[in-house]
């Protein structure tokens, strides 16, 4: 009988695909996945180490794999991604359990690991970092759905002062342009409507000659592609030969993630986010001429060293001149090894999470005021799941990523439907099927 696995996943979409790339590997090498991991024979768990809470998680659930290796002592437990990058002298001293630790660029030595680890009880560690991985020729094993994760490049040269992940996950550098239109048409082949291009900055993608538009233009001609979107990018590298692109064509959805991180100069520099507030204002009034519609996100973070109350309320006041469609909100979390942690200002608890509740208050306030502007329009939406208030309603998102829940009629999942909005509900709209996409 063929051995089985059991992987965990925690943080961003680039651990989901790479989760993908780790399937992948295992079911080359004979493992089939089990869904119960006191059943399986080897237990991974995939980290983040992006914030405190991520790690928490991760270090809570560790605690049970260890009574799991007390109970089944030949069961492997495999720390893998950033987590394992940045704490795996901890990992070694605290969970001497843990028997394969990992970091992002060394998925392709799991299997001769794993068979080194069937002889052995030393913990195996890889955590070197590579100039040049980018798992191009690892096809994904992927969950059936609607929309597949597209990795197009890996690591980060910006070096923000609060971030962790140019030494958990190395430097920038791209994928073969081929590479990445062959894996986008083998997804459309297997019925996969939607395709997510990710990078850390995914547009700072250059590969040879190509840069990101570029990218984005080749893969939006492949046939039988109904949605592109992309994540996340970086505002400096908004260029328009990109908004341009995003214009030319209808499968690329009209939506742009666009992370603010803070409202103060003071603080941006500090961040060393390399833009100031007046060019963010800028570029999203550039953005809202150039794409109609378009929907805006956006990542903020309240309570980063040395953030006063005049540099919060310069927040405040991006957040009320740009009024995004959405938000994911934080509180600033220190990260050992990088420049913010060893700033001397660090700013009380209770102080950050005051100010997290004032923007989670506002940003509930601008999404709603801008999903009432919705009513009335007609949508295309592309069904992705069965609602959770009913299973007589679908859901789906706009090309704009608004959530639309909508009576099933005659519709199916993946199909592209017009939906005519009829109410907005908190962060959710409503609406009513008149016709489908395809036929209109």
């Amino acid at each position: 009988m063929s051995k089985t696995y059991y992987i965990e996943t925690y943080g961003c979409q680039m651990n989901v695909a790479d989760s993908e790339l780790i399937k992948s590997i295992l079911h080359d090498e004979g493992y089939r996945i089990s869904e119960n991991m006191m059943q399986a024979d080897a237990i991974f768990v995939n980290t983040c180490a992006i914030r405190d809470h991520a790690e928490e998680k991760v270090h809570s659930q560790l605690g049970r794999f260890d009574l799991i290796k007390k109970q089944q002592p030949d069961t492997i437990i495999g720390v893998l991604g950033c987590m394992a990058q940045n704490l795996k002298h901890e990992l070694l001293d605290s969970r001497p359990f843990v028997d394969i630790i990992l970091g992002p660029d060394s998925y392709r030595r799991l299997p001769a690991l794993l068979k080194r680890k069937e002889k052995q009880k030393k913990s195996i560690v890889d955590t070197s970092l590579s100039r040049f991985e980018v798992y191009d020729d690892l096809f994904p094993h992927r969950d059936k759905g609607v929309n597949a994760w597209i990795s197009i490049m890996r690591g980060c040269d910006k070096f923000c002062s609060f971030c962790i992940v140019p030494f958990t996950r190395g430097r920038e550098r791209s994928r073969n342009i081929k590479s990445i239109v062959n894996e986008v048409k083998q997804v459309v082949r297997d019925g996969y409507s939607e395709i997510t291009l990710l990078g850390q900055n995914v547009n700072s993608y250059h590969y040879n000659n190509y840069n990101f538009s570029q990218l984005l233009d080749a893969v939006a001609q492949i046939p039988a592609l109904k949605r592109i979107r992309y994540t996340s990018p970086h505002p400096q590298d908004i260029t328009d030969e990109l908004l341009n692109t995003m214009l030319k064509y209808n499968n690329i959805c009209n939506y742009i993630h666009l992370p603010l991180q803070a409202g103060s100069d003071k603080v941006l520099k500090r961040m060393n986010r390399s833009y100031t507030r007046d060019y963010f204002i800028g570029l999203t009034e550039q953005i809202r001429k150039k794409l109609p519609g378009v929907g805006i996100s956006t990542d903020i973070i309240v309570g980063f060293p040395g953030e006063t109350d005049e540099d919060f309320q310069e927040t405040l006041y991006v957040m009320k001149k740009v009024r995004f469609d959405s938000a994911f909100n934080f509180k600033y979390s220190p990260r050992p090894g990088t420049k913010a942690n060893e700033y001397d200002d660090q700013i009380n608890e209770r102080i950050k999470q005051k100010r997290l509740e004032q923007i989670i208050k506002l940003q509930k306030k601008h999404t709603y005021r801008r999903n009432l502007e919705l009513i009335g329009t007609i949508q295309t939406v592309l069904v992705e799941r069965e609602s959770k208030m009913s299973d007589n309603y679908w859901a789906g998102r706009t090309d704009s990523n608004k959530w639309v829940v909508f009576p099933k009629d005659d519709a199916h999942i993946n199909d592209l439907v017009l939906i005519q909005v009829t109410d907005a509900r908190g962060i959710t709209l409503r609406g009513k099927l008149i016709s489908h996409a395809e036929a209109a």
